[in-house]
C-alpha cells in the first residue's frame, strides 16, 4: 500500500487532518459519509462523461455518444467503435469516428466512468445492506471552489479541469487510506479495495493534462495544489467525503 500511495501524498500539497478522519469514523457521521460518497463517485463519472462529450465529439456530433446508464451495461472496457455506436451510423459519420481513433481522452475517461458508476453501485449496496437511505446532501465547497479558478479560453480551460480532477481523485485515494483502519472491517477493506483504481484516475487526469497543454504544467498544478490544501486545511462548517477541518478544531 506504500508504494501505491506514495506519489499520492507527494502529488497532494497537504495530508488529511487528524480532526476530519476523527470527524468520519464517528458512528453518527457515517450516513452523511457514505450518502456523499456514493453522490462523489456519481459526479465523477458525470464529469468524465461530460470532457468526452466536449472535447471528444465535435458540435452538432454530440448525440452520438450514448447516455450515462450505457456504461452501467459494460461487462469490460469495448472497443471504441461499441462505446460510440459507430456500427449502427451510416457512411457519412464515419469522419467523426476517424478523429475519434486519434484521441488520448477516450479510452481513460470511458474507463473512468465504468469504474465511477461501479463504486457508485458498491457504496449503494452497502448502504441498502446497513438501513441507510439515499438522499440528498448539499455538496461540499471542495470541487466548486477549485472550478471557479478554470480559465475560459481552449486549451487551458481543459488543462484546468484535468488537473482538478487529478487533485479530486487524489484527494480520494489518500482520503480512503486514511479512514479504511478507523472503520469497521467491511467498510475497511471496501476503501482498500478503491485505492489503485482512485491512484490510476490521478495519474490518468494529470497525464491527460500534459498532454492537451503541450507544455509544463508543473507551475499550474502548484497554483491548483495550494488552492486545493487551503480548502482541505480551513475550517469548514459541513462534514463532507472532500471537506475542510471540521471547525469545532481551530487548526490543520
Amino acid at each position: 500500500m506504500d508504494d501505491l500511495l506514495a506519489p499520492v501524498r507527494q502529488f497532494l500539497y497537504c495530508e488529511t487532518p487528524d480532526e476530519w478522519v476523527e470527524m468520519a469514523r464517528d458512528p453518527a457521521q457515517l450516513s452523511t459519509l457514505l450518502i456523499d460518497h456514493a453522490n462523489c463517485e456519481n459526479k465523477a463519472a458525470l464529469t468524465a462523461h461530460s470532457l468526452v462529450r466536449r472535447y471528444c465529439l465535435p458540435k452538432g456530433k454530440r448525440h452520438l455518444l450514448p447516455k450515462l446508464e450505457f456504461y452501467r451495461e459494460l461487462d469490460a472496457i469495448p472497443e471504441k467503435a461499441e462505446i460510440l455506436g459507430k456500427r449502427t451510423m451510416g457512411e457519412a459519420d464515419l469522419t467523426v469516428f476517424a478523429e475519434l481513433e486519434r484521441n488520448p481522452l477516450l479510452f481513460p475517461m470511458v474507463r473512468l466512468i465504468q469504474e465511477e458508476l461501479h463504486h457508485f453501485e458498491q457504496v449503494l449496496e452497502i448502504m441498502a445492506a446497513r438501513g441507510i437511505a439515499y438522499g440528498p446532501v448539499s455538496a461540499s465547497r471542495y470541487a466548486r471552489s477549485l472550478l471557479t479558478h478554470v480559465r475560459t479560453y481552449e486549451p487551458a480551460a481543459v488543462v484546468d479541469k484535468m488537473i482538478i480532477g487529478a487533485f479530486i481523485e487524489a484527494r480520494s485515494c489518500e482520503r480512503f487510506a486514511k479512514i479504511a483502519p478507523h472503520l469497521d472491517e467491511e467498510l475497511g477493506r471496501f476503501y482498500v479495495s478503491l485505492l489503485r483504481s482512485e491512484a490510476r484516475h490521478y495519474q490518468d487526469y494529470l497525464a491527460l493534462a500534459e498532454q492537451y497543454a503541450g507544455e509544463d504544467i508543473s507551475e499550474r498544478v502548484a497554483f491548483f495544489g495550494a488552492i486545493e490544501a487551503e480548502l482541505i486545511c480551513s475550517p469548514d462548517p459541513q462534514f463532507r467525503f472532500h471537506s475542510g477541518l471540521p471547525v469545532r478544531s481551530d487548526s490543520c
